[in-house]
């Protein structure tokens, strides 16, 4: 499959103003580690191939397991994960297929279980950058297997 539009080299002003979004959220209130499972799964949920090698290889790099990145498909199943990183996929999971049905209230109340007003706006605005680059992403075609770990971080700062 053929790319169909560079979005590095054609679409650089949109890159720069959507990177600042990640540049908030390099920054804000949840985790890291959390954030970066939350953009592996999301990625899954939409079969985004590129941001399925960015995150994995971003999540590795800064000590996640092939565990955890494995079995993220399975979280309900699965003892690897943390209540609050599984209230995290239930509302990032609620968010991306939100065009199914509406965000349950009781995946909201699990979610206020685990986190502060705060964190669920920068998750909420996690999931939805994430969901922006997998569109855009799979919109232009962009070919997953070449990133390489933080080959973005310094144009986000």
């Amino acid at each position: 499959m053929e790319p169909r539009i560079n979005l590095m080299t054609t679409g650089g002003k949109a890159v720069k103003a959507l990177s600042s979004v990640g540049a908030y959220l390099a920054k804000a209130s949840v985790e890291a580690s959390l954030l970066h499972l939350i953009y592996f799964r999301v990625s899954q949920i939409n079969g985004c191939a590129f941001c399925l090698d960015m995150h994995a290889k971003d999540a590795r790099a800064e000590g996640e397991t092939e565990q955890r990145l494995h079995m993220i498909a399975g979280w309900r199943e699965a003892i690897v994960y943390t209540d609050r990183e599984r209230a995290a996929f239930a509302w990032a999971e609620a968010l991306t297929t939100i065009h199914q049905h509406e965000v349950p209230d009781a995946v909201y109340e699990e979610l206020r279980n685990h986190f502060s007003e705060e964190e669920i706006v920068d998750l909420t605005i996690a999931v939805t950058t994430i969901n922006s680059y997998n569109r855009i992403n799979i919109a232009f075609r962009t070919p997953g297997g070449h990133y390489q770990p933080g080959m973005f971080a310094a144009k986000a700062n």
